[in-house]
């Protein structure tokens, strides 16, 4: 009975055991298949742009201020008190057009007491002149000493030089009386005035009556550092600039409110004085002015052109990483498609570009986008820019003031 039940038992247990060896053997089929060697990984695709050196015109973005074109302070010429005031503060004026009118009566006066010693002198004239005539006469027949003659020619020269004091003292009162009239001497905009009729005024006071200024046109004076001075005349200097453009000294500013003022300015002078208090030169330009939009002591930012770099190379700014020293560096692709390093010399950016001043040659195939999984020594795959991410069409715009330092 015992051995019938054992029997049974290892009956039920055969279909398990069957189950068992098939699952041993697909196991040990699918290691065998594991172990096959795999091939190797796919190369990275990267996306890379070709350098090619183009022509850019460079400028810098400089602070400024404005001033006017001509300024002229109104001081009295004589002493006098002020009849009238002739002029609307705040208005345009003339040159020419009278201002003030000082108290004339005691300068008419002068004048009319000038004018009757000059007339005085003359009627005295001409008997001394005769006189002297005829004692010259008698001096070759010795009817007269020479004595008398000698007399009567003084008397002559003193009468000749006393009309000529009265013609002078003539003028001045003349000129004096001229002077009551304060006329502007340059056309503009003329400020408030500082006194009223029946003020005092000194001839030739430290106080102006009023101060015109000239607004159309008006200069902007920028001020450049030495350190951007050396550094441009340097780069004409190695022939990386050219300023013989016809519109080199074309200038264009920004307002306070960052809007382009509409009118194009030109570029007078580079002063060759340092302010020492700032380490900076004066650059002038002049801009026209005709609605009175700019005003005197305004702060803008003038865009001055340096010059027209023929050979530039301008790559996107998100293909320049740093090492850990901070020092710009770049990857390329080489002719066996290995990825290298570039160590790069960046002079500034200029809209969403770096432009390279050394560590990139024409030719070289710059890596763009990819760059996080690929390391120098690696082998990619390259694809054109332009396939992955579209045509570059952004223009070179204002060069920013502050060089990238290396």
């Amino acid at each position: 009975m015992q051995s019938k039940n054992n029997y049974v038992q290892s009956f039920a247990w055969a279909p398990a055991l069957a189950v068992l060896a098939s699952l041993v053997f697909l196991i040990g089929g699918c290691k065998k298949e594991d172990a096959q060697p795999a091939g190797p990984p796919p190369a990275p695709e990267v996306s890379v742009m070709t350098i090619a050196p183009e022509a850019i015109m460079l400028t810098t973005e400089l602070p400024g201020r404005t001033s006017a074109y001509r300024v002229a302070e109104i001081r009295p010429q004589i002493s006098g008190i002020i009849q009238k005031r002739l002029f609307t503060e705040g208005a345009e004026v003339k040159a020419g057009d009278v201002l003030y009118q000082i108290d004339p009566a005691p300068f008419e006066a002068a004048l009319k007491n000038a004018e009757a010693a000059h007339a005085r002198s003359e009627a005295n004239l001409p008997a001394v002149r005769s006189r002297a005539e005829r004692y010259k006469g008698l001096l070759a027949e010795n009817a007269v000493s020479q004595q008398d003659y000698e007399d009567a020619a003084a008397a002559l020269k003193q009468a000749q030089a006393d009309i000529q004091y009265w013609q002078a003292a003539l003028d001045t009162a003349r000129i004096n009386l001229e002077y009551t009239r304060i006329t502007a001497p340059i056309s503009g905009h003329i400020g408030r005035s500082s006194v009223t009729e029946g003020a005092i005024v000194t001839a030739y006071q430290p106080v102006a009556l009023a101060t015109i200024q000239q607004l159309d046109p008006i200069y902007v004076d920028v001020h450049q550092s030495t350190t951007d001075l050396m550094r441009l005349k340097k780069r004409l200097a190695e022939g990386h600039l050219d300023q013989n453009g016809e519109s080199q000294k074309e200038v264009k500013i920004i307002m306070a409110d960052n809007t382009e003022y509409p009118e194009k300015g030109s570029l007078q002078f580079r002063d060759v004085t340092v302010d020492p208090s700032t380490g900076s030169v004066i650059i002038r330009a002049v801009f026209p002015n005709p609605e009175r939009a700019l005003l005197p002591g305004m702060f803008v930012r003038a865009v001055v052109k340096e010059g027209v770099n023929e050979q530039a190379i301008l790559i996107p700014q998100q293909s320049v990483s740093r090492d850990p020293r901070g020092n710009p560096v770049a990857l390329i692709v080489g002719a066996d498609n290995t990825v290298g390093k570039r160590l790069l010399e960046v002079d500034r950016a200029i809209v969403d570009k770096w432009l390279v001043s050394s560590g990139l040659v024409q030719g070289d195939r710059l890596i763009v986008e990819g760059i996080q999984k690929v390391r120098p020594g690696m082998t990619v795959k390259t694809v054109p820019l332009e396939t992955a991410s579209g045509p570059d069409n952004s223009e070179p715009g204002a060069a920013s003031n502050n060089p990238e330092s290396n």
